[in-house]
């Protein structure tokens, strides 16, 4: 059972909280128990879940990921967005999470973001569901 979410982004660099859109696949597919596989098909942009309380950790793990790789550096690459292809693999293309009693089995402040580094863009997320 595979789903795909649109998404439009609008900063170059931005993280956007898709937990319940990834949420509404796996109760759209009626699963009960199973694995929740989340990808991005995308080389310039990244899934992770980390704390969805509180704004400034993203804010932070942006600045940071800046810090490390900055947009302007000696990058070979003549598309101006090397940047964002080594964030991407560094975050990563894809999250696995389980799902319990129809629900994505997050922790307490956990959410589920799509990690946009060359935007803005129109992406997509691809969410398959397996019932166990």
């Amino acid at each position: 059972m595979i789903k795909q979410i649109s998404i439009r982004t609008s900063k170059r660099n931005e993280f956007i909280d898709i937990t319940e859109e990834v949420q509404a696949v796996v109760e759209g597919f009626n699963v009960k128990s199973g694995i929740c596989y989340i990808y991005v098909p995308h080389t310039t942009a990244a899934v992770t879940i980390n704390e969805g309380a509180d704004p400034s950790v993203k804010r932070d793990i942006l600045m940071m990921l800046e810090k490390l790789i900055p947009h302007r550096a000696s990058y070979a690459h003549m598309e101006g967005n090397s940047d964002a292809h080594i964030k991407s693999s560094l975050v990563g293309a894809s999250e696995v999470v389980i799902i319990e009693d129809g629900r994505l089995r997050l922790g307490t402040w956990q959410s589920v973001f799509f990690c946009e580094f060359d935007g803005p863009r129109s992406r997509r997320v691809i969410v398959k569901v397996i019932r166990d």
